[in-house]
């Protein structure tokens, strides 16, 4: 990780040519937001005097209690390299302050960083997170609006001429590059126009900042190719959805605290007492790691998406799969996060469930090696495999019985994300669909 001071931000400002800062900050639903200055008040900025009105903001404050500031971190300092034409724009994150100078609770970014002093209160140094975050690309309209007409009919791993995405996906990882981004991967996925990038794993912290600034570029890149970027879960019916796996691992003082050369797997106590936190969980951090109410319309069988709450280290079908890899790279694949999740909200309750794992030394259930989704609910039952929530509706009714996840969220996140979601529930409950114009209309 880059470290940046103010004289360094001083000099690159001048060096680069940079005429405007972005300061940026993730809202409750994981909406990057910006306050864009000139350059001439970036001192200000770095002062951390910097005003904005939190009203305006969903999940921030009411109107009485408006004033919030932006404390940048310096060591986010990016220059974005698409801007050069008449000046570069550049950008820095930062967390939000109260008026008082305390943190802002409701501030999703302070909140995960609340949750991993937990963490090192236990011992741990770190919480790595290594994203796999999939999108679709649509062409744009005359008007410059998205449709539904895809840019390509590839396949898994395709290349040109059937992937015509791939000139579009190869500049979104020249400029990540450019940004600083160690890209691993980069391929056309399951379902035509999908895609997936990933890159390397850092502190979850920073690996959240990534994942919001890869967002930003994909969708920047992509308009530049005349194309739509979309990180909906679910925006085809009867092809792959997109998720966002969580590669996750803890580590002590740079030693891998999921690795034991010598224990079953090679996974050590505290990955098996992980993997329990996570499934005990896991029916109630789903409203977190799959907030919309598209998000359920990839959670269903048949199309690679996890929706049993089972682990394995063979198996694609479970929520929990441990890859091959071990020392270093010892690691738990959580499969049902998608990338329409809030992922600083996101890391926050998985960490959480695994500390509870932890803490308790709760033992994990049998790995299922077979492919759940030929079972049927007897085997499942059988096996003690239960379903992920079915709907928001259902996720959200989960929530509210989990103290360690309505903790993992603190009280002013937890009130406004269950207040909001219920609102985008009852819009969607009480609309009527063209589905059932299409099925009713005739007959009845």
């Amino acid at each position: 990780m880059t470290r940046f001071t103010r004289d360094d931000i001083f000099r690159i400002t001048k060096e680069e040519n940079v005429k405007y800062i972005r300061l940026q900050f993730t809202d409750l639903l994981g909406i990057i937001k910006n306050v864009e200055i000139p350059v001439s008040q970036l001192e200000k900025a770095l002062d951390n005097k910097m005003m904005f009105d939190g009203s305006s903001i969903e999940g921030f404050v009411r109107i009485e209690e408006s004033d919030m500031y932006l404390y940048p971190d310096l060591d986010t300092w990016v220059v974005f390299p698409w801007t050069a034409e008449k000046g570069k724009v550049a950008r820095l994150i930062c967390a939000v302050y109260n008026p008082d100078g305390t943190p802002f609770e409701g501030d999703p970014r302070n909140n995960l960083k609340r949750v991993l002093k937990e963490m090192e209160e236990l011992g741990y140094t770190d919480f790595n997170l290594g994203p796999e975050p999939e999108f679709f690309l649509f062409k744009l309209d005359e008007k410059g609006e998205p449709t539904l007409e895809l840019n390509d009919a590839g396949g898994y791993f395709d290349l040109a001429p059937t992937d015509l995405g791939e000139n579009c996906r190869r500049d979104i990882v020249l400029e990540l590059e450019e940004m600083g981004f160690e890209v691993e991967a980069s391929h056309h996925e399951v379902a035509p126009g999908q895609h997936e990038i990933d890159f390397k794993y850092a502190n979850a912290l920073r690996a959240c900042d990534d994942i919001q600034t890869f967002k930003l570029v994909v969708k920047t890149i992509a308009r530049k190719h005349g194309l739509h970027a979309t990180f909906m879960p679910k925006p085809l019916f009867g092809v792959n959805g997109s998720g966002m796996h969580a590669n996750v691992s803890l580590f002590k003082n740079g030693v891998n605290s999921f690795f034991d050369p010598n224990g079953e797997l090679q996974l050590s106590d505290d990955a098996r007492y992980f993997i329990a936190g996570i499934l005990k969980h896991a029916p109630n951090f789903t409203a977190v790691t799959n907030p919309t109410v598209n998000s359920y319309k990839r959670l269903v069988p048949g199309y690679e998406a996890p929706c049993y709450v089972a682990w394995s280290a063979r198996n694609r079908s479970p929520l929990i799969r441990i890859p091959s890899s071990r020392g270093l790279s010892t690691r738990v694949e959580v499969r049902s996060v998608d990338p329409a999740a809030n992922p600083y909200l996101a890391m926050a309750v998985l960490l959480a469930a695994g500390l509870d794992g932890i803490k308790n030394k709760i033992q994990p259930p049998k790995a299922i090696d077979r492919n759940i989704y030929v079972m049927n609910k007897e085997e499942r039952l059988a096996n003690g495999i239960i379903d992920l929530p079915a709907t928001l509706f259902h996720a959200l009714e989960n929530l509210k019985t989990d103290e360690i996840i309505k903790s993992a969220l603190g009280a002013h996140l937890l009130d406004h994300f269950i207040e909001s979601k219920e609102i985008e529930w009852d819009m969607f409950r009480t609309q009527v669909h063209p589905w059932e114009r299409e099925q009713y209309m005739s007959i009845y």
